[in-house]
């Protein structure tokens, strides 16, 4: 077994790997480039080497830096992770030459799976089930679209070299087809540096299955089960599942044995996963074959009782699969749910920010927690916005689900939008909780998942109010306590006037509007009580805080709830969600007055990919105009009405921060 090993990667999986590395006595090297250089996974490793910039493609994208460090540390193995150098075969050809074990499979076999046409005339003549479609080498896009047209709309559009929904289109009709050839080769070649694209026909009801395989170089080959991966957005996935729901034995040992037998077609070793689509009859396709560690593997580990990671160092280090097929056991079921920075209301946009206040779910045997991220730490623009995975285990799926609901109403985070209340609305959804499932889901129950919060500003608002006079209550009464004299009149916080009742008012701001708030401060022998008037209700209650929990009582009502405070903006989080607001300063302004400026404005951080238009030129409404690419996803930005650019205000290439003006736009009506 290995004695160091260095891992080719970051964020969470980084620390994922480290955390079996340490349990198996190994000891770890992780690489950093400069966005990462106070990272959680380069202070839980052994030893970090900086490998440059923060770019991925300046730092954990140049295989030879990797090398490099490895050989000054010692390391015998890397360990790519997924993503970056993981499916590189050029990369695994340079740590060949330097006796450096990669953890992962043999050259042939990553080149074979790593065209997604050439897999398909692999598996082909391994008698695997197919998809429909065109995998040819040329690459004349009137081909391709004639094989769209002969196949019939809806088709899906792929990368050969592609994974993770990148350069992904639907294409629902003819007229659409160019511009999304387009960008799924633009997509494709910023991503893996090709733009060879397939076209398939697209299934309208298909559930996204796949099976987790191992190989050994001792010519045994298991698969530990199935995943059901069906809920995903923009191709990539939301919430994992294992096992599939509705899965027969029967069809769970037909799809098992088919994707040993596409393993075994490339003569693959180590940790794999073969993906299929399963139809409404039963039947199930070849999608491709990922040869690496796939993000939602803990859901298999959590149903199967095996450590995947501890297998892929026991494979890479020449020995045989730990168990064998009549060994391994299936045994309840598991839920992985991708915490992102994102906006879900403005169709999932990745988000930026900083970590300002971060709580997690209570870590237990059935509640776990993968993560490569801190409270303060920052969500950068420069790579993927997923901050964390949560993992539940139940003793069977409705239990799991259960656990999963709980566990998303306890997450808390501060500082960027995430998707945790998406997540709660799609766990809790009825046709969700009836395993209703295929790969439209989410657009097929966009309304009940983007379901306006039940919970209303009248309920909560007043406990936000409450909050914010026991703090300061609490900071005068800490201040005083430094003074000579704290019981002093000057630091009493209670409201008091001469004959008149202990009113604090002031205001509250909520989605840039601004509540008056009243709060009459009684007591009743020992206790104080508050009566509080906002949003046109009145509570009369109790509370006290203790370090970031408020414990408050509503009539008789107990709850707590954690409220997070960063540079005057705080979070209210309850069980029935999260508020945001502010307490209005009287020097803040208007906060209701419109912001100065105007006009087409950069949704976040990223890079100009191309424009699409010339200035002066004639564009109708919707026409795109330009694209940006941030955190691995394009961005179109479109005319806001028919007319013309005046002006672009970037070039190519050029990085833009979040909110700039993009472009100068003179509506149709102005430029007459």
């Amino acid at each position: 077994m290995f004695t160091k090993i260095l891992i080719a990667n970051r964020g969470e999986i980084a620390c994922r790997i480290i955390k079996t590395a340490r349990e198996m006595g190994i000891l770890t090297v992780a690489v950093y480039s400069d966005a990462d250089a106070d990272s959680l996974h380069v202070n839980m490793a052994d030893e970090a080497i900086h490998i440059g910039g923060s770019p991925s493609r300046e730092s954990y994208l140049i295989g030879d830096k990797v090398i490099e460090a490895a050989i000054r540390t010692g390391a015998q193995a890397i360990h790519p992770g997924y993503g970056f150098l993981s499916e590189n075969a050029d990369f695994c050809r340079k740590c060949a030459k330097q006796n450096i074990v990669f953890i992962g499979p043999p050259v042939p076999a990553i080149e074979a799976m790593g065209s997604k046409s050439a897999a398909k005339v692999i598996m082909e003549k391994a008698n695997v089930p197919l998809v429909p479609g065109y995998h040819g080498d040329d690459q004349n896009p009137a081909i391709i679209k004639q094989a769209a047209d002969d196949m019939g709309y809806p088709v899906l559009l792929k990368a050969t070299a592609g994974g993770g929904g990148k350069g992904m289109r639907q294409v629902w009709s003819e007229s659409e087809f160019d511009e999304a050839l387009a960008a799924a080769k633009r997509e494709s070649l910023s991503s893996f540096g090709d733009d060879t694209m397939l076209v398939e026909k697209y299934l309208t009801q298909p559930r996204h299955v796949e099976i987790q395989v191992f190989c050994d170089n001792h010519n045994n080959a298991v698969y530990l089960f199935e995943r059901d991966c069906s809920v995903q957005r923009r191709h990539q996935k939301v919430i994992e599942e294992a096992p599939a729901p509705g899965m027969s034995e029967e069809l769970r040992k037909q799809m098992g044995e088919s994707a040993i037998q596409s393993a075994k077609a490339i003569g693959y070793q180590g940790a794999g996963t073969v993906e299929f689509l399963l139809d409404v009859d039963g039947s199930f396709y070849f999608m491709e074959m990922n040869t690496r560690l796939q993000v939602e593997h803990p859901v298999t580990e959590m149903i199967s009782g095996q450590d995947l990671v501890e297998w892929q160092l026991r494979v890479a280090a020449g020995e045989t699969l730990p168990l064998k097929q009549n060994e391994l056991v299936l045994n309840g079921h598991a839920f992985e749910a991708r915490i992102y920075a994102e906006d879900p209301n403005n169709d999932f946009l990745p988000a930026t920010g900083k970590l300002n206040y971060l709580r997690i779910p209570v870590e237990s045997e059935h509640v776990r927690i993968d993560t490569g991220v801190r409270q303060g730490d920052d969500v950068s623009v420069f790579y993927d916005p997923m901050i964390a995975k949560l993992i539940v285990w139940g003793e069977n799926r409705e239990k799991a689900l259960q656990l999963l609901a709980k566990s998303l109403m306890e997450y808390r985070i501060q500082g960027v939008t995430t998707n945790i209340d998406f997540l709660y609305n799609l766990a809790t959804a009825k046709p969700f909780q009836q395993a209703d499932l295929d790969t439209g889901f989410i657009e097929k129950h966009h309304d009940l998942i983007f379901h306006e919060d039940e919970k209303t500003l009248a309920d909560e608002l007043p406990i936000a109010a409450l909050y914010l006079v026991l703090a300061q209550a609490s900071k005068a009464k800490a201040v005083a306590n430094n003074t000579n004299d704290p019981h002093s009149p000057w630091n009493a916080t209670n409201a008091w006037r001469l004959n008149e009742a202990n009113i604090h008012a002031f205001e509250l701001e909520h989605n840039d509007i601004i509540y008056p708030v009243q709060v009459e401060e009684k007591r009743q022998g020992s206790s104080t009580f508050y009566l509080i008037t906002v949003a046109g209700k009145t509570i009369d209650c109790q509370g006290h805080i203790d370090g970031d929990t408020l414990f408050a009582n509503v009539n008789g009502y107990r709850f707590n709830a954690t409220v997070g405070e960063n540079l005057g903006q705080y979070s209210l989080f309850r069980q029935t969600g999260v508020i945001h607001f502010a307490k209005v300063e009287p020097d803040c302004g208007d906060a209701n007055s419109e912001q100065a400026g105007g006009g087409l404005t950069a949704p976040m951080n990223g890079t100009m990919v191309t424009l699409l238009a010339d200035v002066g030129e004639a564009v109708k409404k919707d026409q795109p105009l330009l694209i940006m690419e941030a955190m691995k996803m394009e961005h179109t930005i479109r005319a806001p009405s028919d007319g013309s650019v005046s002006e672009f205000y970037f070039n190519v290439g050029d990085m833009v921060d979040g909110g700039a003006e993009l472009l100068a736009f003179a509506a149709e009506d102005e430029s007459k």
